[in-house]
C-alpha cells in the first residue's frame, strides 16, 4: 500500500508541474482597448495559428486537471 501511495504521489507531482507548463504557455485574453490596438498587427495566418494552438492548450490543461483531480480522490481514498 506504500509503494502506492509513493507512485500516485510522484504521478501527481508530474501532473502538477505539466499543468502549470501548460497554464503558463497559453496565452493571455486581449482586453480593453490595448487589445484592439495591439491586436492589429496580427496577421490573419497568425490569429488562425495561435487559435489552433491556444486550443490544444486548453485541451491539454482540461485533461490533464482531470487526470490531477483523479489521482487525488485516488490518494484520498487510500
Amino acid at each position: 500500500m506504500n509503494a502506492l501511495l509513493v507512485v500516485l504521489t510522484v504521478l501527481q507531482v508530474l501532473a502538477a508541474l505539466f499543468l502549470i507548463v501548460v497554464i503558463v504557455l497559453q496565452s493571455g485574453k486581449k482586453a480593453g482597448l490595448s487589445g484592439a490596438i495591439a491586436g492589429g498587427a496580427d496577421t490573419f495566418l497568425s490569429r488562425n495559428k495561435a487559435k489552433g494552438v491556444d486550443a490544444k492548450l486548453a485541451k491539454g490543461t482540461k485533461w490533464v486537471a482531470l487526470v490531477f483531480l483523479l489521482i487525488t480522490f485516488v490518494m484520498n481514498l487510500i
